[in-house]
């Protein structure tokens, strides 16, 4: 499961759901992808049929442009603010809910512009083919680590 997730109309920010609507249309069988402006308490259940989740948002550069891919584990907390969530939070929703939650991920997307419009910066564009083609290594390990 790709969740990609930021608001399409503050530009960079859309980048998760732009990559998530790529990766829809590749038509790869095993994967199901949801482009989605928040999470929300209701993907608990999508993530509870799930064996991976992948979570690509953008992120304000602190230290270096690079694209970021971390494990995610379910928040100790399992604290959702009203409709919205992060991952950890979800996780964790999902996990007190269902009785498991599925390993998971998180790819941010360096940006830089996150004005009103439609229009993705240059950095985040490069950035995007990065994550595109770590998600893609994400999903080949996986694979291959279940095939075994």
């Amino acid at each position: 499961m790709v969740i990609g997730y930021g608001n399409d109309l503050r530009s960079d920010d859309g980048i998760g759901q732009r990559i998530a609507n790529e990766i829809a249309a590749w038509h790869l069988s095993a994967v199901k992808t949801l482009a989605v402006h928040q999470l929300t308490p209701e993907l608990a259940d999508v993530l509870a049929n799930a064996e991976l989740a992948i979570f690509v948002d953008a992120c304000v550069p602190s230290e270096s442009f690079d694209v970021q891919v971390q494990s995610l584990s379910p928040s100790d907390e399992n604290t959702i603010a009203g409709h919205t969530s992060d991952p950890q939070s979800l996780l964790a929703l999902t996990q007190t809910l269902y009785g498991h939650c599925p390993p998971a991920v998180s790819v941010t997307v360096p940006g830089v512009n996150f004005e009103f419009g439609d229009c993705i910066s240059q950095i985040t564009e490069t950035g995007k083919a990065i994550a595109l083609g770590k998600i893609i290594q994400i999903l080949d390990k996986f694979k291959s680590f279940w095939m075994k």
